[in-house]
């Protein structure tokens, strides 16, 4: 019997920088900030970090908008 080994990445944080937030969405920064519309958190210390939840109720928005199929939402985030 052979066996395989799986290495997961799982970032415990609820406050993702923009890199981060860019990586959970799949974007490249550059997409992410084009096409992204959620507001990021301003720290006290002038820092911006996106809420998780944010960005999935984004995400949930893209696939119930219209009532595309999966086919639609990902020709609208190209």
């Amino acid at each position: 019997m052979t066996a395989a080994k799986v290495t997961l990445y799982i970032k415990p944080y609820r406050l993702l920088t923009k890199t981060e937030a860019a990586d959970y969405c799949r974007r490249s920064p550059k997409k992410f900030e084009a096409q992204c519309p959620v507001q990021p958190l301003e720290m006290a210390d002038g820092g911006r970090l996106w809420d998780i939840r944010d960005l999935d109720a984004w995400i949930d928005s893209l696939k119930t908008e219209g009532g595309e199929d999966a086919d639609g939402i990902v020709a609208r985030l190209k």
